[in-house]
């Protein structure tokens, strides 16, 4: 008889722990048929830490491609680019253009069908144009709309949109979340210069999540909280952070990490992300990058450079547990969008992992059990 495991063709990742549902397990995790079958194994391996695959809900391009002019095999690029950062699923992301522009880049994504070794496409993020004037960030406020029914009718008929950010207190906004919701959307507040009581408004109505939580919205005052305010309290809503460095200070990450709100990690990437400083397209904007800091020409932050696995480091320097800043990567993503099936190491469970060195760097990604960087 030949030993059991190896009938059944059982690999282990030879590491020493993993974070297992929010834990820090001593032992080797093994893998069997795509899927994780045993967890904390011992003797365990010698160095290194396995991690449920990354999960980032806010990609506006990567590598040199920009996800409002990418071709398909483009988007093949980006997706090998991002497995290398740990990456295993991702909601590539439109901002604010002309209607027209913003049709053309869906039906782009419409012919994209991700090989089952890259990471997974899961919807679009329309990260507009239901947006404020006011808080425009990096959006050309000329493309701005108020909330229009129709437009959206035609925006979510291209290809499937699994989030829409948009600012709640604009006319309209009501209405165009209960269509957002009838249709599976996850709705996202954002760009706003919304109240608190506005932003409350919007969650019991339905919206589920906040948009890159402090930048480009109403700030937080201590009479005047705004829509940072209400998602800090509750504990039903997952609110997105830039931790690159510049989008926030180490204070504000602290204070977010330590509120009941749920906290995502977003790299909110552009096409400069593992490229060289330059000059880059966001949409129908031009951002200069330099060293690692994305601007419009006057000065107003346009997305980043940021990779998910950088931003994981960056809130464990920051003092954030290390299963909890795992979380806000994988497991917090993935339950926002409603993917149970991601962000989680746990036997049963597809085998899309991270294994990190030790200094947390990305030494191996595996999707379905196939190890995709290195590449063979």
């Amino acid at each position: 008889m030949w030993p059991e495991c190896w009938q059944r063709d059982i690999v282990k990742l030879g590491v020493a722990n993993a974070v297992i549902d929010g834990t820090l397990v001593a032992g080797d995790v093994e893998v069997e048929d795509g899927r994780i079958s045993a967890v904390g194994v011992m003797p365990a391996g010698p160095r290194g830490t396995a991690v449920p695959g990354f999960v980032d809900m806010q990609v506006n391009g990567f590598a040199g491609v920009d996800f409002a002019a990418a071709t398909p095999e483009e988007y093949r690029t980006v997706g090998i680019a991002l497995a290398a950062t740990g990456v295993v699923a991702y909601q590539p992301t439109l901002i604010t253009l002309p209607e027209d522009q913003t049709l053309a880049a869906l039906g782009a994504l419409a012919n994209y069908q991700p090989a089952a070794t890259e990471p997974a496409v899961l919807g679009v993020h329309l990260e507009g144009p239901f947006l404020s004037p006011l808080r425009p960030g990096a959006h050309d406020p000329a493309s701005i709309l108020d909330p229009d029914l129709d437009v959206a009718e035609r925006l979510l008929a291209v290809t499937p949109v699994t989030m829409m950010t948009v600012a709640p207190e604009r006319p309209g906004a009501p209405e165009l979340i209960q269509l957002l919701m009838g249709r599976g959307v996850k709705v996202s507040c954002g760009h706003s210069d919304a109240t608190a009581a506005e932003a409350h408004d919007a969650f019991d109505a339905g919206a589920t999540a906040v948009t890159h939580l402090f930048n480009a919205q109403r700030p937080f005052r201590h009479r005047d909280p705004g829509i940072a305010g209400a998602a800090l309290i509750r504990s039903d809503v997952t609110a997105s952070i830039i931790a690159d460095g510049f989008h926030l200070a180490d204070e504000t990450i602290r204070v977010a990490m330590a509120a009941p709100v749920a906290i995502a990690l977003i790299t909110d990437a552009i096409a400069a992300a593992a490229q060289p400083d330059g000059i880059y397209p966001l949409g129908d904007r031009t951002v200069t990058v330099t060293e690692g800091k994305a601007q419009l020409s006057d000065g107003t932050l346009a997305g980043s450079v940021l990779t998910m696995d950088v931003a994981v480091r960056n809130l464990v320097d920051l003092g954030v547990s290390l299963p909890d800043s795992i979380s806000a990567a994988t497991a917090v993503p993935a339950r926002a969008l409603g993917r149970n099936d991601l962000g989680r190491l746990t036997v049963g469970a597809v085998a899309d992992v991270v294994v990190l060195s030790n200094d947390l760097d990305v030494e191996r990604t595996l999707i379905a059990g196939t190890q995709v960087f290195p590449r063979a």
